[in-house]
């Protein structure tokens, strides 16, 4: 696990014992700490804050920081008074003094595990001979093979509260029309000075659904390789959001495997518009086509683009919103699922749709079994040839480019040093890689920057654990944030391909609070428009928001909507059935939540800043 952030509260326990350090039993006036057990109805074993000193002293980040361990209720800090019994005590807190400042080194192949090392002599926490309730902690010298010597951080349950809750209330009219109204709900005890985050969900539209009289929709939806990364690719029966026109407001659309794409427009107050076909299907489509809607030309419309049978095939949309056929020749013989195309697999060989150069035209870039391939886009809007060899031998599912796994090992195609060129980070086993790319549009030989977010570290699948690429901080690098084992994990991007080491910044949105890929949703978005994402997770009582302060850390979660969550009171949703998504429905710059149910689309309004309570 990371080293936490000195803002959870976390039980320091021996990895020898799995006792919890804490005062003795029968504490005493010199402080002293011990491992013991706290058997359950008796006293809550204390709890510890993790302070970087380079914090208090205004300090920049660095790779290896001390920090303060303090009592997070009593307030005193770990000390090492340098008695001749080399015991460790709580004491009050002294500004810069060494005695009380610590560095936290991780165990070498043992995730989770780290030593705790004073920064006065090197000694590290270790274990008296024990007694008969309590085991004194000591300081000893390093030593690699003692059990003693490692403790794990176990943070404690998180702190939750709720958002006041706005229901639909239905209103009937004399000519027989139909509205609603929000009105204040009582079910949900609201935090203090809480603002409405989302109306409860309405039923917009009674299509697109699961249920016979809604469609019949079976696809999963959309996803295929999303995972924070700006490509995505949809497969028959799948429905999603996306800006069809370019008005700057998400509409309904669905792969219909017999109409073809069908849609519905946004109306822009949270309502859609009736069903229409937006796409022709394919002479012969495949069950195996992927399907896309991006801008590829920059002049905001987006095209549509299938990954076929015989390669990449583009339908552009012309001024009247109408998009051309789908037959002819396909605009790239590559990347298809065919073997005159490349034989690429939804399932080995990750692609994705992204400006790799800077010059506002959208390039293909795939990870094939022998490693990158690329193909630039053209002025005139083609897509220039494969050339013989893969621009880059890594990141490939192939054991000689790496055995890289897409529902292992995600990939990602991001600007990591601000210089307008695209880099390749990857997450592999051991954790992080990068190549950058060169002013000549070649990619350097992969560089590992970060023993972290890997499968070894326990993200042990893309589903399990989502990751994303983002920046967290307005103009900040892009860093990395993940949902790890034991909750929402950021290392921050340092601008120049490398990361800073991971801090586990929330206790929330990880295994150990129960959230698991099978029934829960995770996103990063930005819920207030303030240009910052936020975490965002479809859990059981309904959906939860973490709001980020502006600097990379996040608040503690709210429920925001008791809707399409997996509990039967929160509408009883399903991974595998009902799709969900944050996207902007009304174009006033804040994502709103729609779902795809049985009976068809669900919507909750975005209200933040809308409405204030008294």
């Amino acid at each position: 696990m990371p080293v936490p952030t000195e803002e959870l509260k976390l039980e320091i326990v021996n990895a020898a014992t799995g006792k919890t350090l804490g005062a003795k039993a029968a504490p005493g006036a010199d402080g002293s700490l011990v491992v013991r057990d706290f058997p359950d109805g008796g006293p809550s074993p204390e709890r510890w804050q993790l302070t970087p000193v380079r914090a208090a002293q205004g300090g920049r980040a660095q790779d290896d920081p001390a920090y303060v361990i303090r009592n997070a209720a009593s307030g005193k800090v770990l000390d090492d008074p340098a008695a001749a019994d080399r015991g460790v005590r709580q004491g009050d807190a002294a500004a810069g003094k060494k005695s009380q400042q610590w560095r936290v080194v991780p165990v070498e192949g043992e995730a989770g595990l780290y030593f705790i090392e004073g920064v006065t002599g090197g000694a590290v926490l270790d274990l008296a001979d024990p007694g008969e309730e309590d085991t004194r902690v000591v300081l000893r010298a390093y030593d690699d093979g003692t059990e003693s010597q490692r403790w794990r951080f176990v943070p404690a349950e998180p702190e939750r509260v709720s958002d006041p809750v706005l229901r639909w209330a239905p209103l009937s009219h004399w000519n027989g029309r139909r509205s609603w109204r929000l009105a204040r709900s009582t079910a949900l005890r609201p935090a203090p000075d809480a603002t409405p985050s989302f109306s409860d969900m309405l039923l917009v539209l009674k299509r697109f659904g699961s249920d016979q009289d809604a469609g019949g929709w079976k696809g999963d939806g959309a996803g295929r390789f999303r995972g924070g990364q700006p490509g995505w690719w949809a497969g028959s029966g799948a429905r999603f959001l996306a800006d069809t026109t370019g008005a700057g407001r998400a509409d309904i659309v669905g792969l219909s495997p017999a109409k073809g794409a069908v849609t519905s427009s946004s109306r822009g107050d949270g309502t859609f518009d009736d069903e229409r076909v937006l796409h022709q299907p394919a002479p012969s489509p495949s069950p195996a086509d992927l399907w896309t809607l991006v801008d590829t030309t920059g002049d905001g419309r987006p095209d549509v683009v299938v990954l076929a049978a015989d390669g990449v095939r583009v339908s552009s949309q012309d001024a009247g919103g109408r998009f051309a056929p789908a037959a002819g020749e396909p605009a790239l013989k590559a990347f298809g699922h065919g073997r005159q195309a490349g034989g690429w697999l939804a399932d080995e060989h990750p692609r994705f749709l992204v400006d790799t150069t800077g010059d506002g035209r959208t390039d293909i870039v795939g990870f094939h079994d022998d490693g990158v391939w690329i193909s630039l886009q053209d002025e005139d809007g083609t897509f220039a040839p494969l050339a013989d060899e893969p621009v880059l031998k890594a990141f490939g599912h192939g054991e000689e480019a790496g055995g890289w796994l897409a529902d292992e090992h995600p990939r990602f195609l991001v600007d990591t040093t601000g210089d307008g060129r695209t880099d390749i980070v990857g997450f592999h086993d051991d954790g992080a890689w990068v190549s950058l790319q060169d002013e000549d549009g070649t990619f350097s030989e992969p560089l590992y920057v970060l023993d972290d977010f890997g499968t070894g570290q326990g993200w042990s699948s893309v589903g399990e654990h989502p990751r994303f690429l983002v920046r967290t901080t307005g103009g900040g690098a892009v860093d990395i944030v993940g949902f790890g084992p034991q909750g929402v994990v950021v290392s921050r991007g340092r601008g120049d391909g490398t990361f800073e080491p991971a801090k586990l910044v929330l206790n929330d949105f990880g295994l150990a609070q129960g959230w698991t890929g099978e029934k829960h949703l995770r996103f990063l978005a930005d819920v207030t428009g303030d240009g910052n994402p936020d975490v965002v997770g479809f859990g059981d009582e309904g959906v939860w928001v973490s709001h980020n302060r502006g600097d990379g850390r996040f608040e503690q979660a709210q429920l925001v909507c008791r809707g399409f969550g997996y509990d039967d009171d929160a509408g009883a949703w399903r991974v595998d059935r009902h799709p969900r998504f944050l996207a902007d429905i009304t174009g006033d710059g804040r994502v709103d939540i729609v779902g795809f149910g049985g009976p068809g689309v669900y919507v909750a309004r975005n209200l933040f800043r809308r409405f204030r309570t008294r």
